[in-house]
């Protein structure tokens, strides 16, 4: 769906005059100055670690900042908590989970909100879910009800319900922070339905993306992030991708996929699936992965990708056949995967492939210590903050220092720290499941080289992947699925085009 667009001149809505933001010794935001109009959608694009994230943290009252002013309606806007944020019209959806999952999808869209159905000394359950299931029709949500017990629900409908929960604020400003990733095609057309109907209605979206095609796509204009100062603003008639990345990265890029066509894989297989059949999702399911090979893997979000990526690794129960390397090993739980050389990293990054408050150096060293192959029987501080470092360095994960939280680090930081704790072991076959969701365009390239180097040094790789352009760009073979089958598999010798992907997934 794209966008009407909007007319020059509307009245300013939000003004910041010399916002900084300081994480100890991180700079975060730097002096930023900049002006976002009433009723448009706003896009706010910039490498990880731009500061894009952190000024819709600061706007709805998430984080403080260090200094400067937002004006928010020509009044001073320094909210002290989420809560005013939300009651003075404010409402944000997070990247990562935002929802709590031992209570009902009602009483999430409705947290802290429940003398709103007080009768007496009670609650009543039955109004709060009769008010909840009325947001969810109004959004046309009908994959779930109101009394859902949120842990039922996957990834992409609990982000469906951090989406009715903002709605409940009728906002006057609606954040959308790295949300599309968790997505399917018909969760996104929701969600560009609902921010155009907003922006219609004279509410105001700031639309954080990695993704410039559905930036330029689906915004009015965009504010550019760099390094955490302010670069500069378009207009929709003035998009150009070039010309974005460009002032999101202060350079030209090249090679952001790989093509090279004359470079196949060995005949030898390190990794075999005969007949595995899974609780759900897979039945009977045979797959082969070779040495020197990427592998991708792509159908809709409900084919059985992500359960073929963890049955693979050992971490899903396989009911029936079996999963071998090539010494005839077989795979069945997670510890025999690693010591054999294998890596998973998850598509839901900050729940399965890290820990959000330990350290850069502590993330980064956990599988070294775990298989003892690195620093040896005895624990050596200073071998594992050289070998830390290592990682840091050659990853440029940007931190203040191998000792900072990772939970204060940007999506992109993450991801290399989850990249740098398997690439320290030396995995020989990778299972990636969505490996450059939330990342930036540099980011993103960086990752595909570093994909491209470890193939070319012999390592495997089964490539997950809900990007097309990605799955074509990156793959010797391409294998897509749906319902647990595979549907098609095609060689890179073969004509790529995303029509016969597409074809092949529904």
């Amino acid at each position: 769906m794209a966008v009407k667009k909007k007319a020059k001149n509307k009245e300013t809505l939000i003004r910041v005059e010399n916002l900084s933001k300081h994480f100890g010794a991180t700079v975060a935001l730097d002096e930023v100055s900049f002006e976002i109009p009433k009723g448009v959608i706003c896009g706010l694009v910039g490498e990880n670690g731009s500061g894009k994230s952190t000024f819709a943290f600061i706007f709805a009252g998430i984080v403080e900042r260090t200094k400067g002013k937002i004006f928010f309606e020509d009044e001073i806007w320094k909210p002290t908590n989420v809560l005013e944020a939300q009651q003075k019209g404010v409402a944000m959806v997070v990247q990562e989970s935002g929802t709590i999952e031992n209570i009902t999808v009602a009483e999430n869209i409705f947290l802290g909100q429940e003398m709103l159905f007080s009768k007496g000394m009670f609650i009543s359950r039955n109004k709060m879910f009769e008010a909840a299931q009325k947001i969810l029709d109004d959004l046309e949500i009908t994959s779930f009800k109101a009394n859902t017990p949120t842990h039922r629900l996957d990834l992409q409908d609990r982000k469906l319900v951090e989406i009715a929960k903002a709605m409940y604020w009728k906002p006057k400003v609606f954040i959308v922070d790295e949300t599309t990733t968790a997505l399917s095609h018909t969760g996104r057309e929701l969600l560009y339905s609902l921010m155009n109907k907003l922006a219609n209605n004279g509410t105001t979206v700031l639309f954080v993306s990695h993704d410039l095609e559905e930036i330029t796509e689906q915004c009015h204009m965009i504010s550019v992030l760099r390094d955490g100062e302010f670069v500069g603003s378009l207009e929709k008639e003035e998009f150009d991708v070039d010309r974005i990345k460009q002032m999101m990265i202060g350079r030209e890029l090249e090679g952001e996929y790989y093509y090279a066509d004359d470079e196949g894989y060995s005949d030898e297989v390190v990794l075999r699936a005969e007949n595995i059949t899974t609780l759900e999702d897979l039945l009977c399911f045979n797959i082969e992965l070779h040495k020197g090979e990427v592998l991708g893997i792509g159908g809709l979000s409900d084919c059985g990708m992500r359960t073929l990526g963890k049955a693979l690794f050992g971490a899903e129960k396989i009911l029936d056949g079996q999963v071998t390397l090539r010494d005839g090993t077989v795979i069945n739980n997670t510890k025999t995967a690693v010591e054999h050389k294998m890596a998973y990293l998850s598509k839901n990054r900050d729940k399965e492939s890290l820990a959000l408050n330990a350290t850069v150096k502590e993330n980064i060293v956990s599988i070294a210590q775990r298989i003892n192959q690195v620093f040896g029987p005895i624990i050596s501080f200073k071998k594992e903050a050289k070998y830390a470092q290592k990682q840091i360095n050659d990853l440029s994960i940007k931190c203040a220092s191998k000792n900072h939280l990772v939970s204060t680090l940007s999506g992109g930081n993450k991801q290399k720290i989850v990249f740098g704790k398997w690439i320290g072991v030396d995995s020989q076959i990778l299972i990636m499941d969505c490996p450059t969701r939330g990342v930036d365009v540099g980011v993103k390239s960086a990752m595909y080289k570093l994909i491209y180097d470890m193939k070319k040094s012999g390592k495997s790789i089964l490539l997950i992947s809900e990007e097309l352009p990605e799955l074509i760009g990156m793959s010797d073979r391409i294998v897509i699925m749906r319902n647990g089958e595979i549907s098609m598999e095609i060689n890179r010798s073969e004509e790529f085009n995303q029509e016969k992907l597409i074809d092949a997934m529904l």
